[in-house]
């Protein structure tokens, strides 16, 4: 991709993820509410690239699409517990707002940080806690109906749905990735749910360029490793978007240290500590 890529929410953790790998592969211009500190720049981006604006601010939004060949989107409110005035705001409002301001400057690609929130209920009771077991052959998809476990889930099941309509009316090519459980250098610790879902920095970074690099129309899929204990499959990332991710939280014990065999395999020099 030659024109630059918007991401916005770039000094969040996703954000972080995606420029400690990316960061010197594209023409970023990174969007965020608050000034970014040189420590959350990668070599080669400077301050001079760093937009500081509210996603709500649509006429902001109009300016800095111009020019824009792909945007990355995960800026919003991130809290499970979120409120409602807070969604609707940060992450509808938002959303459409950036979504809008891409379809009207003619942006080629969006992918759309959705959440493992936006199917949350479908861990019914009778489910668990085998679905989180690697003997468990229950799988989400992509192609089953939002389900969410929150108002965070239901800004996010909205948001999905906004990038299909773009896409519809607009020729907007849009990915929601329903991320799982972004941790660094290890899965969650004691942490059923969150091993079965976990997705590592170097995964997330090769998924998000992937949405830079593949062709595709409109999409929700998975955002996990390749995770022996999933119930989130991520056959249509691979098919569609050519994802091929390396980790694996089996590679780990429940309590987040590798496992002797996997010692030399496993991401960011992951240890005990």
């Amino acid at each position: 991709m030659d024109d630059p890529v918007l991401l916005t929410g770039a000094g969040g953790r996703v954000g972080q993820a995606i420029l400690r790998d990316l960061g010197s592969r594209y023409d970023w211009r990174l969007l965020d509410r608050e000034p970014l500190s040189r420590s959350k720049l990668p070599e080669g981006v400077t301050s001079d690239d760093v937009i500081v604006a509210d996603v709500t601010d649509e006429d902001r939004m109009h300016e800095v699409m111009e020019g824009v060949g792909a945007v990355i989107h995960l800026a919003g409110d991130p809290r499970p517990e979120a409120t409602w005035e807070s969604v609707l705001r940060n992450n509808i409002d938002g959303t459409h707002s950036v979504m809008w301001a891409a379809a009207k400057a003619d942006v080629e690609k969006l992918a759309f940080a959705s959440s493992n929130h936006a199917v949350g209920a479908y861990e019914t009771d009778d489910r668990k806690p085998d679905l989180y077991r690697e003997s468990d052959d229950y799988r989400l998809d992509g192609s089953e109906s939002p389900r969410p476990s929150n108002l965070y889930g239901v800004s996010k099941a909205t948001g999905e749905t906004l990038g299909r309509y773009y896409h519809d009316h607009y020729g907007l090519s849009v990915v929601c990735v329903r991320i799982g459980n972004l941790t660094k250098g290890h899965p969650p610790r004691d942490y059923e749910r969150g091993q079965a879902m976990w997705l590592s920095y170097r995964d997330c970074a090769h998924l998000f360029d992937c949405t830079l690099t593949a062709d595709y129309g409109y999409e929700i899929v998975y955002g996990i490793s390749d995770n022996d204990r999933k119930y989130y499959s991520i056959e249509r990332a691979r098919e569609v978007l050519g994802y091929e991710p390396q980790d694996n939280s089996a590679m780990f014990s429940l309590d987040g240290t590798p496992k002797e065999e996997y010692a030399d395999q496993t991401p960011d020099g992951a240890s005990s500590d």
